[in-house]
């Protein structure tokens, strides 16, 4: 599973999370969760206060493809979508990727290319 976004843990699980400037979390759940309510089919919400909140941490999908450092920022099928990490545009250049915005390149990679794959919390 790909991950970019914050993680709450809260009442000892971990749920896709959105902090809020007003104090409170909005906790995620992918199926009927006790207190969540529905917003469509496959996504249940609950907003908690804060202070109930065990741990809050941001979480991204890293991983290395021909040779060079990536975040996943997609996935479809057996393709990853993926974001160059090193900041150097004649190297984003050289693996022929999509220049999205100034200092942004993606492409799509074959996932049975990409290696290294890991999740990083910070």
């Amino acid at each position: 599973m790909i991950r970019d976004g914050y993680v709450a843990r809260w009442l000892g699980r971990d749920f896709e999370a959105a902090p809020g400037a007003d104090g409170e979390v909005r906790l995620y759940a992918p199926g009927p969760t006790d207190g969540f309510e529905e917003l469509r089919p496959g996504r249940y919400r609950r907003v908690v206060p804060a202070s109930e909140i065990e741990d809050l941490r941001y979480v991204r999908t890293t991983c290395r493809w021909r040779g060079e450092r990536f975040v996943v920022v997609g996935e479809h099928e057996t393709w990853l979508r993926v974001e160059y990490s090193g900041g150097r545009a004649p190297v984003a250049e050289s693996l022929g990727l999509e220049r999205i915005d100034l200092g942004v390149w993606q492409t799509w990679a074959p996932r049975s290319e990409v290696e290294d794959v890991r999740e990083e919390f910070t």
